[in-house]
Order: C-alpha cells, then structure tokens, then sequence
C-alpha cells in the first residue's frame, strides 16, 4: 500500500485528548447545530482499476485520498506527491490573480504565461526530482485601521502555482480533520459562515458571558519544530514535507536584503492559511473540544476564523478556569494572548437585565469580522437578539482611503470616477449588506458621495454642480442601501438543516 497507518508516541503532547464529539445533555440539541457542517458530499463507489488508490491520478484520486482520510483518522499518507503534476500546476496557475503584484523574482502572471508550459514541466520535474528551491517572500507594508503597518510576503510565481497545488492535495486530508467550528480559509466556507454560527450560537445556546481570543502576532510566531510535527502526524510523504519545510524556511527580501525566517509561516503565501489551520487545530481546537466536554457543566459555544476566535460561556467561573488554562496551554507552543485585546465580557440573554440591577452601564459591545455585536431586543416581540453593525472604526478607515484616491484623481474624466465609486461601493455593500445593518449603509453612501461632490465643485470657482443638482445626476449612479444578506438563522439553518 502507499499510504498506511503510523502512530505518534508523542501524539498526545501536541494534539491534547482526541476527542468525540458529544451531544447536548445527552441528546443532539442546538450546540450540535452550531458547530455542525452538512456532511460531505460522498462519490458513488466505483471498482479501483488501480493497485494503490492513492496512486490514481486525476479527481478520482484525490476523492479516494479523502474517502481514504475521512474512514482513518490515524492514516499516514506515504504517497502524495504525484498528484501534483502538470495538469494540476496548470490549473493552479490559471486560478491565480492576474494583475497581482510581483514577488522577488519580478515575474508576472503575463510573463510566465509566455511558453507556459515549458515552464510548467520545467517546474513539475524540479518538484519531483527534489531540485526546486523555493524562493523568499518579497515583504511589503500595509497599512491597518489602527494607523499601525502589517508585514505582508509577496510570494514569487513559481512559489505561488505549486502551493496552491500542493494545498488541494492537503485540504482532502486536513479537511476531514478540521473541527466543525474552525471556519478562515476554508473550502466551502466564508466569514458570514462563521458570523451566522455566532448569532444562531448566542441567541439559542445558554450564553451569558463571551470571551474574546486574541493571539498577539500569531502568523509570526508559528513554531516550525511544532508545524513540522503537526505536518507528520498525517503527511508521510518525506518529499512533499520537505517541500513545506522550504516554503516555510524560505525567508523574505526586503530592500534587497535576505532575513532567515526562524519561526512564523510566510504572510501572503498561497499555504500560509491552510498551515495556520493545522496548527491551530492541534494547539486549540482539540484541546477547547476536549474542555468542554470534559471539564464545562454549563454550555459552551466556539467560533474560530483563523486566529481570531470567540467562546460563549453559561458560567462566569467556568469562563475564568478557562481562560487561565488557555494561556498556559499557548505558551507550551510558542504563542501568547494578547492582555488587552483578548477579554472576557457579560454577554447574552440576561446581560442588559443583570448589569442594570447592579446599577452597571449596558453590555459590553463584541468586535469579530468586520461588525460590531450588540445585545439588544426585538422592537416587535420584545425578545433577545443581537444586533450587529459595521465596526465604526473601519468604515471610517475605508472612507478614508476613498478620500485620498478621489483627491489624487481629482481631474480624472468623470465617468473614470464614477465607474470606479460604483465598483467600490458594490464591493463594500456585497460584505456589510446584512440585515439591520442598513443605518451603517446609508452613512457609508452619503459620505462617498459628499466626498464625491467636493473635488467636483472645486474644477471650477464657476461650477453648477449643486448638491441637489449632483444627487440627481451622478449620485443616482451609485448603487442604493439594499439588504443582500438573509437573516442569520434563515441562512444557518438551510445550511445546517439538522
């Protein structure tokens, strides 16, 4: 056979208790729903004209790879490599983005397209003869929301074609690993996925405190000893960990200067996420799974989107015991929270009643993926929900970049402008068109077009461009405030229908 079965001595150190998972006070209740996924879609069986299913190219292979994951959880895969050839590099490089920019190596998309596939079999007999060098990450600086710079790593093409290839052969078995709440960087799954599971979680389950996770600088902090460790548990295939050890000891450029990366896993690359999610699901998925069914009497809800996740808790006590074995449990791997983003807060059905008996302000708002969560009720029915904004903050950061791009293009011809403001604005509007969100939605429009208006009036010291005139004319050509999102237990529900 070319895969077969291996156990780790030290298996238990690194992953924490294997567990399974439980249902709700002895029976399947909304918990389940919260973190559950509908299962996974399942091929028909078909005979295997092969004599090692892991070594059938194409689709097929890749299903049997699954199935193969999905049936053993302790399955060691030996032979993985090959189902990176010529034909999967080719679609790994059609699926890149076209007009991103360049890495250390200075080559574009279009560039590398000229004899393309001499240059795929060049790069596909390079992987499997062990002679591809991964190169360094070309590191850049983004601005934040908070006026602070993130470090991001351009990775060259090359780098770019076989690890997106490399991640489809390493999703079919990490996939049927990965816990049901680990949402960031999944097939299938998207950032409203994981806001969903938090409202339906929240308003269904017995939550009355929140607590909010956050590693400080995890993507930089990554240990590779661990990584390596987490890869072997599954991968046997010597050749392709090392090729995962030379993306991620690759290092980056900057100036035209060379730094080793001793730890971290490189921003911006294609792998990056999907190694993010390993290795989290062994520091933390296991290990909160394992909690809460061993240790938690009350109700415990998880929602993690790659670094960032969020707890709910029945009990304040219970909340606190966590929290403390938490930073313990991170600290064996390298990682640290941060003390001033990470909180505990009350938060739920009874928060608002409690804190008012106490003679305490309202609840605690809640920051995760973009919107501001806030405990609230229904103004029809008068029962709890929560109600759910853009985060201020960052809509004030995006109206600032629009800003400063309308003052640079302050002659552009203006149907330039306006083709542009009505991509910007659709593009915004497809994320934070969410139900009772619309008051957000409206600001964002009226600001982009008071913005809009001033660099028009200033043309001219003679301009007719009033604001009535304007909003008739022009204004009408951005996309209006609509709704484009259903509600959260609707979608949650038809996705989850258990």
């Amino acid at each position: 056979m070319s895969y077969k079965t291996h156990m780790h001595g030290d298996r238990e150190s690194y992953s924490g208790i294997l567990p399974t998972k439980r249902s709700n006070e002895g029976q399947g209740g909304p918990k389940e729903i919260v973190e559950g996924r509908p299962p996974t879609k399942e091929n028909a069986e078909e005979p295997n004209p092969c004599r090692t299913p892991s070594r059938e190219s194409g689709s097929s292979g890749l299903d049997r790879v699954r199935q193969a994951a999905k049936g053993d959880k302790k399955l060691r895969f030996t032979a993985l490599l090959h189902h990176v050839d010529i034909e999967r590099l080719r679609s790994s490089y059609y699926d890149l983005q076209r007009q991103a920019a360049a890495g250390a190596d200075g080559m574009t998309w279009q560039e590398y397209g000229d004899g393309l596939e001499e240059r795929l079999a060049d790069l596909h007999g390079r992987i499997h003869r062990g002679a591809y060098r991964a190169k360094p990450s070309r590191r850049v600086w983004i601005p934040k929301a908070d006026g602070r710079q993130r470090p991001l790593g351009i990775a060259a093409l090359e780098d770019k074609i076989a690890q997106r290839a490399v991640v489809q052969v390493l999703n079919q078995i990490w996939e049927e690993d990965f816990l049901d709440f680990s949402y960031g960087f999944r097939p299938g799954r998207s950032q409203h996925d994981a806001l969903d599971a938090l409202y339906v979680g929240i308003t269904s389950e017995k939550v009355n405190y929140v607590l909010d996770l956050d590693i400080r600088s995890f993507f930089d902090k990554v240990g590779h000893d661990h990584m390596e460790k987490f890869v072997r548990h599954r991968i046997g295939d010597e050749r392709l960990v090392r090729l995962i050890l030379k993306w991620m000891k690759a290092g980056v450029m900057e100036d035209g200067q060379w730094f080793e990366t001793k730890e971290g896993t490189p921003q911006g690359a294609v792998i990056s996420p999907v190694l993010a999610n390993l290795y989290l699901h062994y520091v933390l998925d296991l290990w909160v799974n394992a909690w809460r069914r061993k240790v938690a009497q009350g109700d415990v809800i998880v929602v993690r989107y790659a670094d960032d996740a969020v707890l709910g808790f029945q009990h304040r006590e219970e909340a606190e015991k966590f929290l403390r074995e938490l930073r313990e449990r991170v600290r064996k791997f390298g990682l640290e929270l941060h003390p001033e983003k990470t909180r505990l807060m009350e938060f739920g059905r009874y928060a608002a009643e409690r804190r008012a008996k106490r003679g305490e302000g309202k609840p605690e708002t809640l920051d995760f993926l973009g919107f501001t969560h806030i405990c609230g009720k229904n103004h029809k029915t008068g029962y709890f929900m929560v109600y759910r904004k853009t985060i201020g903050k960052r809509m004030a950061a995006k109206l600032k970049q629009i800003r400063q791009k309308l003052r640079q293009g302050l002659h552009e011809k203006t149907k330039d402008t306006t083709k542009w403001l009505q991509s910007v604005v659709r593009g915004y509007f497809q994320y934070h068109a969410i139900p009772r969100n619309e008051g957000r939605l409206k600001a964002f429009r009226y600001e982009v077009l008071r913005m809009w208006w001033w660099p028009l009036r200033r043309r001219s010291q003679r301009t007719r461009w009033t604001w009535k005139k304007f909003r008739e004319t022009l204004g009408n050509l951005l996309p209006e405030v609509e709704i484009l999102h259903p509600y959260p237990e609707v979608r949650f529900a038809s996705k989850h229908p258990r």
